[in-house]
């Protein structure tokens, strides 16, 4: 074998080495994981506990009203 060939063989068994012991692909699939499950969470919660907030605003809007003495119409 050539030399030249050795020593890029050398530079493509480095750089496999380097991307092997690279941790940056696993921490971005993390921080997508994360991000999806945030993001699940909160749609569930907003399914969850829609009508129970929009009544809730309501609610309120009806106090402030009646508080106010405005009938918004």
């Amino acid at each position: 074998m050539s030399k030249r060939r050795t020593a890029t063989l050398r530079q493509n068994l480095a750089e496999l080495r380097r991307l092997r012991d690279s941790e940056d692909g696993v921490t971005a699939i993390e921080y997508g994981l994360i991000a999806s499950s945030i993001a699940l969470a909160f749609v569930a919660i907003a399914i969850l506990l829609g009508e129970d907030v929009g009544a809730m605003f309501t609610s309120l809007a009806d106090a402030v009203q009646d508080a106010t003495g405005s009938g918004g119409d």
